[in-house]
């Protein structure tokens, strides 16, 4: 295995840790698969459909999300919004992420 094909799934790992919170962040308003996709790409968050939407159904599947189907452009699709235990948890989980941030920067300060 190259250097560089470590360090690429490395990133990818790290990355994938913070899906979850970015994602629930930007769900406050109804957003379908691909406006989401590209909502975080344009924040510096890439994700590819494989990963994202599989998300979005565990993350329904648990409650943190709702979604409804609308017909747009003679074409259905899934919207997605935050729920109200979403809503709940949030807060908790960019606390806990402050807590990650503020340890690691202490870690890798030494």
């Amino acid at each position: 295995m190259t250097n560089n094909t470590l360090l690429e799934n490395n990133i990818l790992e790290l990355r994938r840790g913070v899906i979850v919170l970015a994602v629930l962040s930007q769900l406050g308003e109804e957003q379908y698969g691909y406006s989401l996709l590209k909502l975080l790409s344009d924040q510096g968050l890439e994700l590819d459909q494989g990963t994202l939407y599989p998300l979005l159904r565990r993350l329904e599947s648990q409650g943190l999300l709702e979604s409804v189907w609308k017909l747009e452009e003679a074409r259905p699709r899934r919207y997605y919004v935050i729920s109200a235990a979403g809503k709940e948890i949030l807060p908790q989980l960019k606390n806990e992420w402050a807590g990650i941030i503020a340890m690691m920067d202490r870690i890798l300060a030494r």
